[in-house]
């Protein structure tokens, strides 16, 4: 059997403040021992088989591009609501990498730098092949 993905981790400076970005962008629960200034922080999941949000304290900025990275599929709305959703809780935009035809993504980062991507939804790409299919 393999593992499973326990946590996803981000570094930052103000763990409490950034967990609760990360918690309106995805709808997590705070962990209940979590307080401001705490060197750690944890977001829950809804369920068992998705990874915790862990964000620990370091002394140091981001000063690179992430290595690696979170990208958001939109479930209840299109991946430009989303985008103004997230933008609205704090996040700023990166690259926008969106096309005329409605394909592509945007590229934004939380407070503290770390980037993440809005993709389509599912219903946006089904709209989006069913389009090409046509032509």
């Amino acid at each position: 059997m393999y593992p499973r993905i326990r946590n996803i981790s981000f570094d930052c400076h103000d763990t409490y403040s950034l967990a609760g970005l990360w918690s309106a962008v995805l709808g997590y629960a705070r962990h209940g021992e979590d307080a401001p200034g705490d060197p750690e922080a944890v977001l829950l999941p809804p369920d068992e088989a998705t990874p915790n949000l862990f964000f620990q304290a370091v002394p140091d900025d981001k000063v690179t591009k992430n290595r690696q990275h979170i990208c958001l599929e939109p479930v209840d709305r299109t991946r430009d609501e989303e985008i103004e959703r997230v933008l609205g809780l704090g996040a700023t935009m990166v690259a926008d990498r969106r096309h005329a035809d409605g394909t592509g993504w945007a590229v934004l980062a939380d407070p503290e730098g770390n980037e993440f991507c809005v993709l389509r939804s599912a219903r946006e790409r089904v709209v989006t092949t069913t389009s090409e299919d046509q032509q």
